[in-house]
């Protein structure tokens, strides 16, 4: 049983770098003008491209980073969706270190790879073109207008009083600096330090003490049915039932979903496309990050519910594929 609370309090450590990164760079895309033009690449047109390629790291953390910047409406809905269908955990390094043969090993991490690669930039693209994505401006100075802004005032400064151009040069240089800066020390040292650094150390304390007692549910929840059992009950499922309980399974915001979802697979006790079901839906903690917010329910409801159907819509499409083609022999 303290093993269940060991690796949930693991877990919950891996995680909490990343909450922390996560929660300075939002405090520094708020408040630093300079930082904030990232949101431009964030917004971009290959952000769903980008997305999904970054789930496909075999971290939970990437995840909590793009439900909580979909959050702050720094990220579209079709970017959070591609991050999420590529997220598969650790189910890939599980797969890696199985007893499976190597070509066996290339061929399933490989295409399971490609496929959640394209089926999350193909969904991100289409959701941003079907909901009309909304970001939060950033407070991005525009130096170029500043400058001309300038140029016109000092011009026009010069034809009236030209003694006192010396002057006008010096009141600028210091009001730019002022301007420059005003984000970064319009608290004070002891202010800054505050804003960019104990605030989001707090906001990431609090999120991973969530994260951690989720985690003691779940797994103290695997720990009393039992893995085997979780097991035994994937493998005798049945072949047109497989899709449909393992994207329910890998619903779960628990890390042991996808291990137990590449060890069974890892077996034989599940076909290639019900794997495949679950890890779509897989998204490590990220639902954790949206259903903390209880106010758009509604909303994160409906993300769910869509990967949960893509998930066994793709499980089905990939089963009867292989069905339909001859068997590979690796």
């Amino acid at each position: 049983m303290w093993d269940v609370v060991l690796d949930a309090l693991l877990d919950t450590l891996k995680l909490f770098p990343f909450l922390l990164l996560l929660y300075i760079l939002i405090e520094l895309m708020e408040h630093n003008t300079r930082v904030g033009r990232a949101n431009r690449a964030l917004a971009g047109k290959w952000a769903p491209l980008l997305g999904s390629a970054t789930g496909l790291i075999p971290m939970c953390g990437f995840s909590v980073m793009a439900a909580k910047l979909y959050e702050k409406k720094y990220l579209t809905l079709g970017t959070l969706l591609a991050v999420f269908i590529a997220t598969s955990d650790e189910a890939f390094l599980v797969m890696l270190v199985s007893e499976m043969s190597w070509m066996n090993k290339l061929v399933s991490i490989l295409s399971m790879c490609g496929i959640k690669l394209v089926l999350g930039a193909l969904i991100g693209y289409a959701a941003d073109l079907l909901f009309r994505p909304s970001l939060q401006p950033m407070p991005v100075l525009d130096f170029e207008e500043h400058e001309h802004d300038h140029d016109h005032e000092h011009e026009h400064e010069h034809e009236h009083d030209h003694d006192h151009d010396h002057d006008h040069e010096h009141d600028h240089d210091h009001d730019h600096d002022d301007e420059f800066m005003a984000c970064e020390h319009k608290h004070g040292k002891w202010g800054t330090l505050s804003v960019y650094l104990f605030t989001p150390l707090r906001h990431a304390l609090q999120v991973s003490a969530f994260v951690l007692i989720v985690n003691l549910i779940f797994g103290f929840l695997f720990y009393f049915i039992g893995e085997d059992r979780v097991i035994a009950f994937l493998q005798g499922s049945g072949y047109w039932y497989q899709p449909l309980i393992c994207a329910l399974l890998g619903f779960v915001p628990n890390c042991a979903s996808s291990v137990i979802l590449a060890e069974v697979y890892a077996m034989g006790g599940i076909a290639f496309g019900s794997c495949l079901a679950g890890l779509v839906v897989n998204a490590g903690l990220g639902y954790l990050v949206l259903f903390r917010n209880f106010g758009a329910w509604k909303r994160n409801l409906a993300v769910s519910l869509f990967l949960i159907a893509l998930g066994i819509g793709v499980g089905y499409a990939v089963n009867a594929v292989a069905l339909a083609l001859p068997p590979l022999s690796l």
